[in-house]
């Protein structure tokens, strides 16, 4: 694979499934110098969410270690500060060891004297690949519990992988742009000394900076992590622009040479194609 797969957008819910959904509120520290919520704070709220739901579902003793292996952001319109917005999660597909968790937010706009012009209120989707590991780390089985649990959200009950992105990075001779180092912060690790998930994007955000048309309108970010990044770990940014499309690749060292931790795409999506989505108002708003 060489260029990433084409847009499709994410599929909705199941008609009458189950769903955990919980309000929040944009603050200054996740927004950008155009006050549009970056994609690191997008995904904190996702690590939120996520929390919140697992506490209260059945199988959070049984099943509480998971990993992700994926995750996608379908930011059809931008959230923006100020303003708050609601979370819908659930179960988009599952298989015995893996699922695909799906999450809508749906902003509700404010006005205030630092930010007083109206706007139309932010839609973004989500999806990412969770893993169920053990104790050690390694993929394990779903339990029963949880499989019932999460069965009934939908109808996709044999999930398999597949890369988005291209994974493998392209030799620096064939790349317009020099390398460049990304530093990591002690900040940046969670409890378990691994790169926070959000953490990733701001190397992202810190690219998109060079490419602000990418932002400008509706876009889907894509991250897939190959490799963990441990504290001291030294991190090399790679990226390559073509078209509509950014490419990146985090790069730590290898035995012999660098080697992918993980991979990155953010590309426009359709307007027309965007409008369409974010037209339709929540399924649970209809309730």
């Amino acid at each position: 694979m060489t260029e990433p797969v084409p847009y499709a957008a994410l599929p909705d819910r199941k008609p009458g499934a189950r769903f955990f959904d919980a309000d929040y509120r944009v603050r200054t520290g996740d927004v950008d110098q155009d006050m549009r919520v970056r994609l690191d704070a997008v995904a904190r709220y996702l690590q939120d969410a996520a929390n919140d739901n697992i506490a209260v579902l059945p199988f959070a003793d049984t099943d509480p270690f998971w990993i992700i292996r994926r995750t996608v952001i379908d930011v059809l319109v931008p959230l923006t500060w100020p303003s708050d917005f609601r979370v819908e999660r659930w179960c988009g597909a599952l298989s015995t060891r893996w699922t695909d968790m799906r999450v809508s937010l749906f902003g509700r706009t404010e006005t205030n004297r630092f930010n007083p012009e109206p706007r139309p209120d932010g839609h973004i989707e989500t999806v990412a690949f969770w893993i169920n590991v053990n104790d050690r780390g390694m993929p394990s089985r779903i339990s029963d519990l949880a499989m019932e649990t999460l069965t009934g959200m939908t109808d996709e009950h044999r999930l398999r992988w597949r890369s988005m992105n291209p994974a493998a990075a392209p030799d620096p001779a064939e790349t317009a742009l020099p390398d460049r180092d990304h530093v990591l912060r002690s900040t940046d690790f969670d409890p378990f000394k691994h790169l926070n998930n959000a953490a990733y994007f701001e190397a992202v955000e810190d690219e998109l900076v060079d490419h602000p048309d990418l932002v400008a309108g509706p876009h889907r970010a894509v991250i897939e992590y190959l490799r963990p990044v441990t504290p001291g770990t030294p991190v090399t940014v790679r990226r390559v622009r073509h078209d509509d499309v950014l490419l990146m690749w985090l790069l730590i060292p290898g035995d012999d040479a660098p080697v992918v931790a993980a991979s990155v795409s953010v590309g426009r999506i359709p307007r027309d194609e965007a409008a369409g989505r974010s037209a339709g108002r929540s399924p649970a708003d209809a309730q």
